[in-house]
């Protein structure tokens, strides 16, 4: 029975505090949206623009500044880019064809994606406690869709079908996008993979919006009131991905997809206190399993991160492989520079003991002759 200072670790603290911080903040990316949308404003593809551009800009500096080799081949970076912006493009344009209601449930696609992503690829071992937390999770989302039916709430859509499998497939791409930085966290570098992320995220956006959304744009008649939301919303992804890749590193791909489940709770408390709404009651139900269900996945996670230990094997034969294939010759560029100084300074001392041991095994031959020839 594990006690009550075995389950609250310090990193299950920071990963629930974490991960809410991160739900809130994409629940205040919904609310921007919404602001855009009701006056007119539908390009998701600029808005994660300008957040892509200032990831390369903030961080592309910091790369710069450090003026060292990249720990993983540049173009490592392209395809992760190219899912990011797709994800993103996806869920958003599938509420043009389906209710909102089944955008929720079926964005929880990402959840069971990624743990078989994480196990395939990553071989994360998820024991029976961590799978119950993930479907006490799940449980409190499906409350959240018969709270939305209960109330009356849920629409059909234009096209209900064509809409659950835009969402399916963007999930699956949040699902790829995540387990692809949370093995670039832990093999390469937080920093860095938000500067390529950022760079390579804003050149696919651009050409997307070049293509798909430039008449949009030229419509627009800018205001204040309508740059802020839009500005607003690019300043909560920045810090969002600023953050996530934290706690991709501490707590994981799947730990993250649940957090984000309760930012639709948190949209709800908002629409009571802010927009004083009523809401069903089935909501407040919904939001206490999946703090629940947060609790039981990530309760009882030791500060020593047993989860890389059971991977270090692995990771091992990842960075080994990365580092045959580098241009630079190793993804932990500091400890071969290292080994490069200290190569010729090794070779002399091993050459030096070679010396020793020989004249060492003479002399005993020559004790060993003496006394056979006193014998």
């Amino acid at each position: 029975m594990m006690s009550y200072k075995q389950f609250w670790t310090k990193k299950t603290l920071i990963g629930l505090g974490l991960g809410q911080f991160l739900s809130l903040l994409i629940t205040s990316t919904g609310f921007t949206s919404s602001e855009l949308a009701k006056r007119g404003i539908n390009v998701p593809t600029s808005q994660s623009f300008l957040n892509y551009l200032l990831l390369a800009i903030v961080y592309g500096s910091i790369v710069i500044y450090r003026k060292k080799a990249l720990k993983a081949k540049w173009y490592y970076y392209i395809p992760l880019g190219l899912v990011d912006v797709e994800a993103n493009y996806l869920v958003v344009m599938a509420y043009q064809y389906t209710s909102m209601t089944s955008v929720m449930l079926l964005d929880c696609w990402s959840i069971p994606s990624v743990m078989v992503l994480t196990w395939f690829f990553l071989k994360t071992k998820y024991r029976f406690r961590k799978i119950t937390g993930v479907i006490v999770c799940i449980a409190g989302l499906v409350l959240v869709v018969f709270s939305d039916v209960h109330a009356g709430d849920r629409a059909g859509g234009s096209n209900p079908r064509k809409g659950d499998a835009i969402v399916i497939a963007g999930a699956t791409l949040y699902a790829v996008s995540n387990v692809s930085e949370e093995f670039l966290v832990k093999n390469a570098d937080r920093v860095e993979l938000m500067a390529m992320l950022g760079l390579f995220g804003a050149i696919v956006s651009a050409i997307q919006i070049s293509i798909v959304e430039r008449n949009a744009l030229r419509s627009i008649h800018w205001t204040p009131g309508q740059a802020l939301p839009f500005v607003g919303f690019s300043v909560a992804m920045f810090l969002f991905y600023s953050l996530v890749p934290i706690l991709l590193k501490i707590n994981g791909s799947t730990m993250l997809n649940l957090s984000l489940l309760t930012s639709d709770m948190w949209s709800v408390v908002i629409r009571i206190f802010a927009y004083k709404e009523k809401v069903d009651w089935l909501y407040f139900v919904a939001f206490g399993a999946v703090t629940v269900g947060l609790i039981i996945y990530s309760g009882g996670d030791k500060d020593g991160n047993p989860r890389q230990a059971e991977v270090a094997d692995e990771d091992a034969a990842r960075n080994k492989c990365f580092d045959e294939e580098a241009s630079t010759g190793s993804w932990n560029q500091g400890t071969v520079a290292g080994s490069s100084k200290t190569g010729e300074s090794s070779n002399h001392a091993i050459a030096a003991n070679g010396v020793a041991e020989r004249e060492v095994v003479e002399n005993k031959n020559i004790g060993k002759d003496a006394q056979g020839k006193i014998s």
